[in-house]
């Protein structure tokens, strides 16, 4: 179901033309800086990719993907990726990248099953990438120390829509918080995952949530997460496991947290036989992707998805991911929107 936040008195900063201009300004200048922050190169990615190898990314499980039978070969099945979470694993392997560098590219999906809104749209844009670390580094304090170097881009992006457009100031803290959500849980026990994340964003600006994906004290889980790219499930002392996350920050004009990036490092060997066995999927064991894992054929890596248009509606202070990007929209949202001063593109 649909659901529309709709700001009081909104009125978007820049027209139409002008947003066009700084879309393409923001992700020209975001995507350099990523590259140069993390020691990325740009790769091409795929539309869609074989049903039954275990590539395309399975979100939260639920999901379905877009699928159709290819006519010149024997009415084989693809799937319109939902990220590229493992193929950037691949990827980095085919490549042979060193140890400490990555690739990244400009991922389009289509999700059918997002619950549109102003965040949530059937076409995702973001930049996946992926990065190749050793076994030293899969701790908690390697993933804190990537996430600070992407947050000082996020940052950086900032000061720049600043200085070509003076009238959008600057909101973002200085640093971002950690938060595991196993804290956020005893801090806010009668509250839901989500409202946890709006106490703990509001309160900080911008804050980085760890281990989404397994079972807390309560017995449930924060989120949901595949069970096969982040490692959700390796214990990191006090008790909490996992190593991914999301980074949020405040949206002032919407009054809720949001959701730029969701991240981790990827699960070795070990991670990935204890997550299908914790999710009961051990039949995934022998698809293409696992097997290329167990074999010991695919580099260790850290890696994730950053949203572009969610990017670019945060910097520009848009109401409606649908000002940012060209999609499909349920009529009453589109009439809403039109009532509230939010132009569709």
């Amino acid at each position: 179901m649909s659901y529309l936040i709709k700001p009081e008195g909104y009125k978007p900063l820049l027209n139409l033309k002008d947003t066009e201009t700084a879309i393409q300004r923001i992700k020209d200048f975001f995507q350099l800086n990523l590259a140069a922050e993390l020691g990325l190169r740009r790769v091409t990615a795929p539309l869609f990719v074989k049903r039954g190898t275990g590539i395309n990314d399975d979100l939260n499980g639920i999901e379905r993907p877009v699928a159709f039978p290819i006519k010149d070969m024997d009415e084989t099945v693809a799937e319109v990726v939902h990220s590229l979470a493992k193929w950037k694993r691949l990827m980095l392997g085919e490549l042979d990248i060193e140890q400490g560098y990555g690739i990244y590219t400009d991922m389009n999906a289509v999700r059918p099953d997002e619950e549109l809104g102003n965040l949530h749209s059937l076409y995702v844009d973001q930049w996946d990438w992926e990065r190749v670390m050793s076994s030293e580094e899969r701790t908690l304090d390697f993933l804190k120390y990537i996430v600070r170097k992407i947050y000082a881009v996020i940052k950086r992006t900032e000061t720049f829509v600043y200085q070509e457009y003076a009238h959008i100031k600057p909101v973002l803290p200085e640093e971002i918080h950690f938060v595991h959500t196993e804290e956020l849980q005893q801090k806010y026990p009668d509250l839901t995952p989500k409202q946890r994340e709006e106490k703990i964003v509001r309160e900080h600006g911008a804050v980085f949530v760890i281990g989404i994906g397994s079972k807390l004290e309560d017995g449930e889980k924060h989120d949901g997460r595949a069970p096969d790219y982040d490692d959700w499930s390796t214990e990191t002392g006090a008790g909490f496991k996992g190593l991914n996350g999301d980074i949020l920050v405040w949206n002032t004009l919407l009054g809720r947290a949001f959701e730029l990036s969701s991240m981790g490092i990827r699960v070795d060997k070990t991670a990935l036989l204890r997550q299908l066995e914790i999710e009961d999927q051990n039949d995934r064991k022998s698809l293409f992707f696992h097997q290329q894992l167990l074999n010991d054929k695919l580099p260790l890596s850290v890696g994730g998805g950053i949203g572009q248009s969610r990017l670019c509606m945060f910097y520009l202070r848009k109401a409606h991911v649908g000002e940012i990007q060209s999609s499909i929209w349920p009529d009453d949202m589109i009439r809403e929107c039109a009532e509230a001063n939010i132009p569709l593109i």
